[in-house]
């Protein structure tokens, strides 16, 4: 029996050579053939007839593939759709995948991959059931109908109550509900603390690789000269202490997907290894001739500018393309407070039941004053502030004296300025140069300063010092408080010649 026996598909194509040699491939796997060779025969065929796999250029002669892909989403949101192009630059693919494409496809397109990439949609293609309108299945499409049924299955994805589902929010996972089960590769920016780490998480619980392995690897904090061997393995011998061969985490992540956070630390030497993989999808070991295929999909975080490193110097510009394809920016707490209240109960859950506390909820007044504080340390410093109050509360119901008391209370290193009469850090003022120049303190400029980065490391040592010495050097809880990961501490410490005192 024909493996797409049974099955229709739309094709369109302006090239009219290559439209009749792929419908003569995909008829004889089996499939139904319907073409196009623009969007208004598109659009008639869509209104006629039902597909079950769309497959169109993006680039047409009259139309365009983008306008294809919206009406096959509105006209028959249950059939796969993909795009394929063979000039698709990383913001075409995007909108490409905003218009409802599962997948963007590159020509010259191969024959085993073509028909293996049509399986596995058609596999995970699952008719929807009733009234369409009455679910929000239609907008996602075959491959989330599968994932997100019963609706519930919508949230559950999602990792503790981290996110909210303000408007910022709800756009993201917008995004992700169409790039999920693509093998795009995903870019997430964002603040320390603010949760690029567990939304990597969701993208891979919510996709169709959830089965497999999902694999974590903080690039800042393996040093360079472990970090290769770390992601692609090394044979026995491959240098000294090498006594056995070792997989890498590409390997392990084989079937799921591969995290790199704080991809901006990585070396000029790892970069150009990285960008091969992305490339070819292939590498090799330490110590190895033997090429190794690997099918992970890639997620990227940073919390650094990486389009101004590559201005520097600092990141390849091809790499940055091939990472770049999705970007997801996290927002920071402070422009999304509507989550705060949402967030705040969803942490006092966890908190009660981590430490066996029995707290009902918070006083008006201390929801107030969540939502005026700016959240410096994001998410993070919000989760952590709820724990706390959690342990320090008297009664059953937090109150403001109590959140007050949490978020007030600044570092010794910390300008008093710094904070308005009302106990919270100003939301505007980090380093008003104006104003401090005039007063001539250090973060007024010189012209003995290198550059910017020198002159700003002179306000941050402070900072960090004082906040070092405020937590007794607990780098643990300096950073917590901070609201940055341990391992940037210890990086900014290295970079502005900290050393830590006993």
């Amino acid at each position: 029996m024909l493996p797409f026996a049974g099955r229709s598909m739309l094709l369109v194509d302006d090239d009219l050579r290559l439209l009749e040699s792929t419908r003569d491939l995909l008829e004889f796997q089996g499939f139904t053939i319907q073409t196009a060779r623009n969007f208004q025969e598109a659009q008639k065929r869509l209104a006629e007839s039902t597909f079950d796999l769309i497959l169109t250029d993006l680039r047409l002669d009259e139309g365009c593939g983008l306008e294809i892909l919206k009406a096959a989403q509105g006209l028959q949101p249950d059939c796969c759709r993909l795009a394929m192009s063979g000039y698709a630059t990383a913001r075409l693919e995007v909108l490409a995948l905003e218009a409802g494409a599962h997948q963007v496809l590159h020509k010259p397109l191969d024959d085993q991959f073509l028909t293996s990439t049509f399986d596995v949609l058609l596999r995970g293609r699952r008719t929807v059931q009733g009234d369409r309108q009455e679910t929000s299945l239609a907008r996602c499409g075959p491959l989330h109908s599968a994932r997100w049924t019963p609706k519930p299955e919508k949230s559950s994805g999602r990792d503790g109550g981290w996110f909210g589902s303000g408007s910022k929010m709800r756009e993201v996972f917008e995004l992700i509900d169409r790039v999920a089960d693509s093998k795009a590769s995903i870019l997430i920016t964002g603040e320390p603390g603010t949760g690029k780490s567990k939304l990597a998480r969701t993208v891979h619980g919510l996709s169709d690789r959830r089965g497999g392995p999902f694999v974590e690897v903080a690039c800042g904090a393996i040093p360079e000269a472990l970090l290769e061997s770390e992601l692609f393995g090394h044979t026995a011998g491959a240098f000294t202490g090498a006594i056995h061969s070792k997989l890498g985490k590409f390997q392990y992540a084989q079937g799921g997907t591969l995290f790199l956070d704080e991809i901006a630390t990585a070396s000029a030497a790892m970069q150009v290894r990285l960008l091969r993989v992305l490339q070819e999808r292939s590498f090799e070991a330490l110590g190895s001739n033997e090429t190794v295929r690997t099918d992970a999909r890639m997620i990227f975080a940073t919390n650094e500018d990486l389009e101004q490193a590559v201005s520097a110097g600092r990141f390849r510009q091809d790499l940055f393309y091939r990472i770049h394809v999705v970007p997801i920016a996290l927002p920071p707490l402070r422009e999304r407070l509507e989550d705060v209240g949402e967030l705040a109960d969803g942490f006092l859950a966890q908190a009660c039941q981590e430490f066996d506390r029995h707290v009902e909820g918070f006083s008006p007044g201390a929801y107030r004053a969540m939502k005026q504080y700016p959240w410096p340390g994001n998410v993070r410093e919000l989760e952590n502030t709820i724990q706390r109050a959690v342990l320090v509360c008297l009664g059953q119901i937090i109150q403001t004296e109590d959140i007050e008391r949490l978020l007030t209370k600044p570092f010794s290193g910390f300008p008093s300025s710094g904070f308005p009469s009302s106990g919270f850090p100003s939301a505007h003022r980090a380093l008003d140069i104006e104003s401090e120049s005039s007063h001539g303190r250090a973060a007024a400029w010189s012209e003995q300063y290198k550059d910017l980065d020198e002159a700003l490391g002179i306000p941050e040592k402070a900072i960090l010092l004082g906040a070092l010495r405020a937590h007794g050097w607990n780098r643990n809880a300096t950073a917590q408080r901070l609201g940055i990961n341990r391992t940037t501490l210890y990086k900014k410490m290295k970079r502005l010649g900290i050393e830590c005192t006993n």
